[in-house]
């Protein structure tokens, strides 16, 4: 199918909160690429630029969230102004979308907006450096309808300071892997978190790795060993997803 063949004509919503211009752009790209959308049915905003705007959740398809600097679980008086305000205003969007089981796939922040949500413990105990890790599918996941054509165990990117460390009460786990046993879930049958990257490629990946080299991702004579660990097995599999959720609720 091609983005042609999409039914209906109501946008995405890609919610971004990346300050720096090149990762930000990248990752808006990355995301059309991978969805297949044209420009004119992806409709980006930037949190960290400005306020969430009043969206009419029945005149979208649905929500994508890309990654971001911020971590959910960090003590209030380190969180920015900025950053309090996007969580304020992404809780009360998770609120509604949760409510209406609206469809929303949330790329790694995501976890942590949904779980957040949820009540869920969000922590660093299963944090994982930024590196391709083995991803495998549970039962539910390979019946899953967004993780069709998906193999059972394949490659991903990952890189985050925290996660889930124990299931939401009411998620579905689809995936784990050994360093996280969260992956990705469902909660409902339209709202999907994921902990590793479906919308990264290797250059998206090593843009990251050299804009957020001092965020504490890494140890400032680590660049070489990140920049290889991401290099330890092609990654292709992942950004399916986001194919399939355009090609499933696209209206």
């Amino acid at each position: 199918m091609t983005w042609t063949d999409l039914p209906g004509d109501r946008p995405f919503v890609l919610l971004a909160t990346r300050a720096q211009d090149g990762p930000a752009d990248e990752e808006c790209a990355l995301f059309l690429r991978f969805t297949g959308l044209p420009p004119e049915r992806l409709r980006r905003v930037r949190l960290e630029r400005e306020s969430m705007p009043d969206l009419d959740l029945d005149e979208i398809s649905g929500i994508l969230v890309g990654g971001s600097p911020f971590n959910a679980s960090d003590p209030i008086e380190r969180k920015s102004a900025v950053q309090q305000r996007v969580e304020a205003e992404i809780a009360a969007l998770v609120e509604a979308v949760v409510a209406r089981d609206t469809p929303f796939l949330g790329a790694c922040y995501g976890v942590g907006t949904l779980g957040t949500h949820l009540g869920a413990p969000i922590d660093g105990t299963y944090a994982e450096p930024i590196s391709v890790v083995d991803v495998t599918l549970t039962a539910e996941g390979r019946d899953d309808p967004l993780a069709a054509g998906l193999p059972e165990t394949f490659p991903a990117f990952v890189g985050h300071k925290e996660a889930i460390s124990e299931l939401p009460s009411g998620a579905v786990l689809l995936a784990s892997s050994p360093t996280c046993p969260v992956q990705m879930f469902r909660l409902g049958q339209n709202v999907y978190a994921t902990q590793f990257h479906p919308e990264l490629d290797l250059d998206g990946i090593v843009t990251r790795i050299h804009a957020y080299a001092a965020f504490g991702y890494f140890a400032a004579d680590e660049l070489d060993l990140t920049l290889a660990a991401v290099r330890r097995a092609p990654v292709e599999a992942p950004s399916l997803l986001l194919r399939t959720f355009v090609e499933r609720y696209a209206r």
